[in-house]
């Protein structure tokens, strides 16, 4: 068979520009992002007594914590909110985010096994966590919206919606955008620097105590407040804060400025891992 009669569905060529990500391969695989997601929320609480309620039980654990250090003993503001809303307004979005980005920041060295033997876009992998994540985050704002409609309708509280709802859905894309931004950076460079993995719980914790999850941005001095301004986070958890509670530190530009920087991250982040996917298997 000569060179003009064959007929290759794929042709897989050294990639020489920076710029060739080859992105419409991920629409051609989209069927293969469906399994992986459906793999990874099956995985997840298959063999559990519990299932899918361990999803509830980590976050009520979580506040009725936060509610007694924050709340009770340290006395810290929540801006006349309830203390379970206020505290589960803010870890509702950050898990998203935290589950998101250690799962993507490992992509290379959990899933060098499958890497090493078939080929398919690897930035499937990430893009599957980022999705079948939602599922988690699903169960969770269900209990964030039964209490929060529990207290706007049988306490006497200030709560109630703003017009910032309807960024309810754009503040889920920029945080899963971010996620993964972030995740597939860190997942890039921990196939030759594997001191990073150490770091990363580490970061996750201390990124998490400069946003605004256990502390209104109001709370914050001064000195300190354009530290938190410029973290791309903050935006994000209090547009989703005003937007069901009435009750956050936000703008508009505040949010295209975080947009914008989300965008840079995720499109440094995925060249950086279309570089690295090339030669990984010689690091990993």
């Amino acid at each position: 068979m000569t060179s003009e009669q064959e007929n290759w569905s794929l042709v897989i060529e050294p990639r020489e520009k920076w710029w060739n990500l080859h992105l419409r391969e991920l629409w051609n695989y989209r069927d293969l992002i469906l399994i992986f997601v459906r793999r990874d929320i099956v995985a997840v609480y298959k063999q559990t007594i519990l299932g899918p309620l361990w999803f509830f039980l980590a976050p009520i654990f979580t506040v009725v914590a936060y509610n007694f250090v924050f709340g009770s003993i340290a006395g810290m503001s929540t801006d006349g909110i309830p203390g379970p809303i206020f505290y589960l307004s803010g870890t509702t979005l950050w898990n998203y985010f935290s589950t998101c980005f250690t799962t993507t920041s490992n992509t290379f060295t959990s899933n060098a096994a499958i890497f090493g033997k078939v080929y398919f876009p690897r930035l499937i992998a990430p893009i599957s966590t980022v999705l079948s994540t939602l599922f988690k985050f699903g169960v969770q704002l269900l209990m964030f919206f039964s209490l929060l409609g529990y207290y706007m309708l049988f306490e006497d509280t200030s709560i109630h919606l703003t017009y910032w709802v309807f960024a309810f859905p754009l503040l889920i894309i920029m945080m899963g955008g971010l996620a993964l931004g972030v995740g597939i950076i860190l997942s890039a460079m921990t196939t030759k620097y594997r001191d990073l993995q150490n770091f990363i719980g580490f970061g996750v914790t201390l990124l998490m105590y400069v946003s605004p999850v256990i502390y209104p941005v109001s709370a914050v001095p001064e000195g300190y407040k354009w530290f938190i301004k410029y973290n791309p986070i903050s935006p994000i958890i209090e547009a989703f804060r005003l937007g069901f509670t009435g009750v956050g530190t936000v703008n508009a530009i505040d949010l295209v400025y975080s947009g914008v920087l989300i965008a840079a991250i995720l499109l440094v982040g995925v060249i950086m891992f279309h570089k690295v996917e090339r030669t990984f298997m010689d690091t990993v």
